[in-house]
């Protein structure tokens, strides 16, 4: 490829541009991935509790007991069969409220809400603000990583990296679900990446960085369960910050876990104020290590490094 194209594919701008498109996509997994994944637990599940011979010789039920429990999921079995395929790419996008197919021009990142109000152009129904600001905050995320990282192709690989966390971040706000479908391909993503020399961060560094990541959050989670009796956070928690870790290396954990708690307080603390938070009075943790992540990349880790006094 000529080097001034390729300049131009990878300058700020052009990739503001392309995270604005992603941004749309990014909304259809945050909605669609959870469904999938409850969908495919209630499939294993009712397949669990139809093996008769599992139920007798795991749970020791007679005969006519096991037979009667895998009856009784069957319902669930048939619920599941007229569900309609869901996939993160078909069917076509619809109104949540009437079913209308989004046209093209509606889809349209960021310029489709605003040409139609923020309305369904069927049932006119409000489409939530959130959609619009998927799309702006993803293609802001590539702007700023294209004007951090310069025309290089490790710019693509952290917008494929900022996406990542965008759509775990809504999941997980949305669900308090990290999928590993997610965070799994990402944390070897960055291992394979700075093991081909692809990212600023050594392999050791790579590395130690997704084991510090993971033990320290599974460190604290078990004090916390010994201590209280209670759960602290999720495993997805931990395997968020070990991928984080893999990303930018292990210097850059504790700016970010720092980061991450300070947001999550000053938000959860305003959350409690304003009477906004969820049955059972919690926030969910991974949002802000995404966002602490992410405020590390777009400042720069050498950066942080530097105001922290710690190793680059």
């Amino acid at each position: 490829m000529d080097r001034d194209v390729f300049t131009l594919l990878l300058s700020p701008w052009y990739l503001g541009l392309l995270g604005l498109c992603v941004g749309s996509f990014l909304n259809v997994v945050i909605y669609r991935l959870p469904v999938m994944m409850r969908r495919q637990w209630l499939d294993d599940c009712q397949h669990q509790l139809s093996a008769t011979d599992e139920l007798r010789d795991v749970l020791m039920l007679p005969a006519d007991q096991a037979q009667a429990v895998a009856a009784g999921v069957l319902p669930v079995r048939q619920a599941l069969e007229a569900q309609p395929k869901l996939g993160l790419v078909t069917p076509r996008s619809r109104c949540p409220h009437c079913g209308h197919p989004l046209r093209w021009h509606e889809n349209l990142p960021v310029l489709g809400w605003l040409r139609l109000g923020g309305k369904c152009a069927s049932c006119k129904a409000a489409i939530s603000f959130r959609y619009p600001f998927i799309e702006l905050l993803t293609g802001l995320l590539f702007l700023g990583i294209g004007w951090q990282v310069g025309p290089q192709w490790a710019s693509v690989l952290y917008c494929g990296f900022a996406a990542a966390l965008v759509a775990l971040a809504g999941i997980d706000w949305d669900t308090t679900y990290l999928p590993d479908s997610i965070t799994q391909p990402l944390l070897w993503a960055g291992l394979v990446a700075a093991g081909l020399g692809m990212l600023p961060v050594t392999l050791s560094a790579s590395l130690t960085g997704a084991a510090v990541g993971y033990l320290s959050l599974w460190s604290i989670y078990w004090v916390f369960k010994l201590v209280t009796g209670k759960e602290g956070m999720g495993y997805g928690d931990f395997k968020l910050l070990a991928a984080l870790g893999a990303w930018l290396g292990w210097q850059m954990i504790l700016p970010i876990a720092l980061l991450a708690s300070l947001i999550g307080a000053c938000i959860g603390l305003y959350l409690k104020l304003s009477g906004g938070l969820r049955e059972g009075r919690y926030v969910p943790f991974g949002p802000f290590l995404a966002g602490g992540g992410l405020a590390v990349l777009l400042i720069g880790p050498r950066t942080v490094a530097v105001w922290l006094g710690l190793p680059g």
